[in-house]
């Protein structure tokens, strides 16, 4: 039987994704297999991003998925998508077939250069990082500088990529030494700073992320309301809230607009600290900032006053989301249930679970 994507249902996608699965390639070819399954007059771009999708979800052998591409790369006039080829990309390296993934992008620099894009590049890059050294990484950017990217001239926006990778796995003394090396070449921009003040933040480092923040204002750097989130949120989550709120003080008068995360930051910190007066008073200024709170905020302002014992308070907080309309998500839930447990409440645990019941709410596994 042939299974026809023409209106690609799930069903049809999910068929197709487990035949590649269970199949017994490599010891027998899946070539024939997808060729009964799958003729090639209706593959479509949309298809193979789906089915690539499912592959990923499920964790399939990186092989299998690639052979799957390979066949609508072969037998299809169609051309791929940046998605499916991301997809494949990410298969291939989180299961460590590096030299899978340079062939593919070899072949894609050949065959569809225009999908070689940014994102392509922090793939591979990224995952190097992450399992390979140092040097390993600086050799892959150079040889997609020199080979798969030829005759594109890297600059700033290339070396962030680099810089991310690095960041990510909060290799920072790697991020800092590429910064030392790279600045020659390439002009560092706004963005090259967030990315590094957030590795430093990531890693947990607010000394770092001051002393590098000042060095990059020093060279006349123009922060951004990015960067004031990202230093606001280091000293929140170390419990230094009035350094926060200095901060969120000197953005305004930088005329910089605090954003919806800007203040949902402020609110969680406001929590690690007990102050549900202040948690409360920052929810309020939302709405007068012109913004609309949205699942985030809720959570901050709830998770806020269960800290400081205030359950009745976040309780409440729920009923409130519903007449709003603002989505509850496994992170509302997750925050009433630790409230109730704390005040040994079980029957407001009961009453929690078969509300969540009743809207077919499937939690996470800590929940």
């Amino acid at each position: 039987t042939q299974i026809l994507p023409s209106s690609e249902s799930n069903i049809e996608i999910d068929t197709i994704a487990r035949i590649i699965n269970n199949h017994a390639y490599p010891d027998q070819p899946l070539h024939p297999t997808l060729l009964q399954y799958i003729p090639p007059q209706v593959l479509s771009t949309s298809f193979v991003e789906n089915v690539l999708g499912h592959l990923f979800a499920a964790h399939s052998s990186g092989l299998k998925a690639l052979e799957f591409f390979n066949y609508s790369l072969n037998h299809s006039l169609l051309c791929p998508s940046s998605d499916g080829f991301e997809k494949m990309l990410h298969i291939l390296t989180r299961m460590r077939y590096f030299d899978r993934a340079w062939e593919l992008m070899a072949k894609i620099s050949r065959t569809h250069p225009s999908l070689l894009t940014l994102k392509s590049m922090s793939i591979i890059l990224s995952k190097i990082a992450k399992f390979k050294l140092y040097e390993d990484v600086l050799e892959a950017f150079e040889k997609l500088e020199n080979d798969i990217f030829a005759g594109r001239k890297f600059g700033t926006d290339e070396v962030n990529v680099l810089l991310r990778a690095f960041c990510t796995e909060r290799q920072m003394k790697e991020a800092r030494s590429v910064f030392m090396k790279m600045r020659s070449r390439f002009s560092p921009n706004t963005k090259t700073m967030n990315i590094l003040l957030l590795g430093f933040k990531e890693s947990g480092d607010i000394t770092a992320i001051e002393l590098f923040y000042h060095e990059l204002v020093k060279r006349s750097f123009k922060p951004n309301s990015i960067t004031y989130n990202i230093r606001i949120d280091a000293y929140c989550k170390k419990g230094c809230f009035a350094d926060g709120l200095r901060l969120f003080e000197g953005m305004e008068r930088e005329n910089l607009s605090p954003t919806l995360e800007t203040i949902t930051t402020l609110i969680h910190g406001a929590g690690i600290v007990r102050n549900p007066i202040k948690a409360r008073q920052l929810f309020e200024e939302i709405r007068l900032r012109n913004l609309l709170p949205d699942t985030g905020s809720y959570n901050a302002l709830m998770s806020s006053l269960i800290r400081s014992r205030h359950l009745k308070s976040a309780v409440a907080l729920m009923d409130e989301m519903e007449e709003n309309h603002i989505e509850q998500d496994d992170m509302t839930y997750h925050t009433i249930f630790s409230g109730l447990m704390r005040t040994s409440d079980i029957e407001g645990v009961s009453r929690l679970y078969h509300k969540m019941v009743d809207r077919s709410f499937v939690p996470k596994t800590r929940t």
